[in-house]
């Protein structure tokens, strides 16, 4: 059983170091991370943990205890977890499928960087077997951890979750970002993936994080599209995000507002409280998410909209601009709440007010400000491009004292105040009618290209960052030792034919590459010869790779001519790349390829109508006949019904109308 205390988990019964959550996995601290590839840093890191089991069954697992507060104490842990692809049910995996990277060489090794929440800690120190590999299978597949993040050996590797305080987590969802981001960095990552299906209260962040800021919330950390479901292309992505925040506001002001009053009192609502003009979509939902970030938890900050009418060197007095104000107030109020011109509203007050010059100063002056109980809307018409006006009442929205804006200190009396719960409110109401559940309306067709760019957001799930290679690095310590950068090309040499293609089905007619894993680091001496680079090659890849454990160097690739007993560094510079080919003990034929590639070939064919050629993660179909894999959604079948016991693809349906009957 894990020697942990959960209560509180502020301290561990075993003794061991603590470490600093804030500084763990910065250069140094605990370990300086020079190592030149992702399982010499990752080996460098784990001398420092407390081993909590090592067992012969592929599952060792060891424990770091970090440090969140010093005064009052309070500790986390972080458990790393080494799964052998031996141990695995399946040795496929299906997050490397889902975000394109199939076409990858399976890996011996995977490890789990796991911060579990205190429900999990609780969950498996009640289990007597968790240190035996099936304890520790579970830990692994819990959910709810504030962190889980898995890289293969490849440094390859996927940030499976993140959990923060809104789910009862000791940390901010930036925290942990932050943690995870120096691991991978320390580490030296070469690609993160992530799937983000976060939400909140029903809203999709992935969207409105992509309309208020052009990204994900985990773009802050240099996420970007990874890959789309459903044949979303980047280019299609990036159309959709800039589509929807560029809508202007007017237009949804002028047409929308007039179908759900709410949305109207939304916009003047957040317009006024802004200091400068929210002029598209985008600036509205980035405004309400900043404003939300600096809202208190419970209590709300109250605004006052500080735009004086009356300027200290003003010709009018403060009296004879208030009944100007009232007259204006009354006049719109005989509009009944319609839109109006700015030449009608004048010559409406002239009957009551001769200075002109008086009107036009208050009609200039009062656009979006508040009086008394109502707001005065000004808007440019986006046809007639003349200025318009409007009266809201927002009595309901805004609660305040009966009576005028102004008064003789030229201060503004009234105010208003919003919390984080009715923002939030504010926002679910935008993303519903406007986003999600947006009406045709005749004439404006353009009103419905919002939802369609929406979907295609939200069909972008897979995001992926790329830490880049590793740096080259020349010289190593001052044993005359040098690096140079490897890749292997395996040879398909099937009926004594060399191929670099193979079938993926001898029933498709396609053919896929057979795939070159990344460059590794190889560390020579400086009289190294030809044949000690192939054995080191050798020894890396296998090391590396569950499908090359009997791979041989069989050509130099471009020291073709070279010799075996050849120095190395005569031929090629220190710190170069080099491509070598070889074989797998044998032909590598098309079974061969696929089963050590991470893409699982008993998943069978996906040819889906929206284009998607691979499992994406979606759910799917396969037709009874010609058992190719397509989307429900894409053959209309409801994600709220069942697949059907039987189904054909249109193909095979129009193919069996086509087929003669039998006399």
């Amino acid at each position: 059983m894990l020697n942990v205390d959960v209560i509180g988990n502020k301290k561990r019964k075993r003794c061991g170091r603590v470490f600093r959550f804030m500084n763990f996995g910065e250069q140094g601290y605990p370990v300086m991370f020079n190592g030149t590839s992702f399982r010499e840093n990752v080996n460098a890191l784990l001398e420092y943990a407390n081993l909590e089991s090592n067992l012969n069954m592929g599952m060792a697992m060891w424990s770091f205890q970090l440090e969140l507060h010093h005064h009052p104490p309070l500790h986390i842990l972080l458990f790393v977890i080494e799964e052998s692809i031996e141990a695995a049910l399946n040795r496929h995996c299906n997050h490397c499928q889902y975000v394109g990277w199939g076409n990858h060489f399976i890996c011996n090794k995977k490890y789990h960087f796991l911060l579990p929440s205190k429900e999990a800690l609780s969950s498996c120190t009640s289990c007597e077997s968790c240190c035996d590999s099936i304890g520790t299978m579970k830990l692994i597949e819990l959910e709810g951890h504030m962190m889980h993040g898995v890289f293969h050996s490849n440094g390859f590797g996927h940030l499976v979750c993140v959990n923060g305080l809104e789910t009862g987590s000791n940390l901010g969802g930036n925290q942990i970002m932050e943690f995870w981001n120096r691991l991978c960095n320390g580490l030296q990552a070469r690609k993160v993936s992530l799937n983000d299906t976060s939400q909140k209260r029903g809203m999709e962040l992935r969207l409105v994080n992509g309309i208020a800021y052009s990204e994900p919330w985990f773009g802050r950390w240099g996420y970007k599209f990874g890959r789309g479901c459903f044949g979303v292309t980047q280019s299609m992505y990036q159309k959709a995000i800039e589509a929807i925040r560029s809508m202007p506001l007017y237009l949804l002001t002028h047409h929308i507002a007039n179908f759900n009053h709410e949305i109207s009192l939304i916009f003047s609502k957040y317009q006024t409280l802004s200091d400068h003009s929210l002029i598209t979509l985008g600036d509205l939902f980035h405004y309400m998410l900043e404003l939300k970030s600096r809202l208190p938890r419970e209590t709300c900050i109250s605004s006052y909209n500080t735009s004086a009418l009356v300027e200290t060197n003003c010709r009018w007095s403060p009296k004879r601009i208030e009944m100007a104000t009232r007259v204006i107030v009354e006049a719109l109020k005989r509009t009944e709440f319609r839109w109006i011109s700015r030449q009608e509203v004048r010559d409406a007050a002239r009957a009551y007010i001769g200075d002109t010059g008086l009107l036009d100063f208050v009609l200039k002056s009062l656009g979006n400000h508040i009086v008394g109980n109502y707001l005065v809307r000004r808007s440019l018409n986006p046809v007639t491009k003349v200025l318009e006006y409007c009266l809201e009442d927002i009595s309901n929205v805004y609660p305040c004292n009966e009576g005028l804006v102004m008064s003789s200190s030229n201060k503004v009396k009234d105010k208003y105040k919003i919390t984080k719960g009715q923002l939030m409110k504010d926002m679910i109401c935008l993303y519903k009618y406007i986003l999600i559940d947006s009406k045709p309306i005749i004439g404006l067709e353009f009103l419905s290209a919002i939802p369609l760019a929406a979907r295609i957001i939200l069909d972008t799930k897979y995001f992926i960052k790329d830490y880049g290679e590793v740096p080259l690095q020349v010289e190593v310590g001052s044993e005359g030792k040098f690096n140079l950068y490897c890749t292997i090309l395996l040879r398909n040499v099937n009926n004594g034919v060399h191929d670099h293609e193979y079938y993926l089905n001898k029933d498709m007619a396609m053919t896929i590459p057979i795939p070159m894993p990344p460059y590794e680091c190889i560390t020579l001496k400086s009289c190294a010869t030809i044949n000690d680079l192939k054995l080191e090659v050798e020894r890396n890849f296998r090391e590396i790779y569950w499908g090359l454990k009997s791979f041989v160097v069989e050509s130099n690739g471009n020291l073709m001519n070279a010799k075996g007993n050849e120095m190395v560094f005569g031929m090629i510079e220190v710190g170069g790349k080099l491509v070598l080919e070889g074989w797998n003990g044998g032909d590598i034929g098309i079974n061969m390829v696929e089963q050590i590639c991470e893409r699982d070939p008993n998943k069978g064919i996906v040819e889906c109508i929206c284009g998607t050629k691979e499992d994406d993660g979606e759910r799917m179909v396969s037709c009874d006949i010609c058992e190719i894999w397509q989307h429900t959604r894409c053959v209309r079948i409801p994600n709220d019904e069942e697949v059907p016991h039987i189904f054909l693809c249109k193909r095979c349906e129009q193919e069996i109308v086509l087929f003669p009957s039998l006399p």
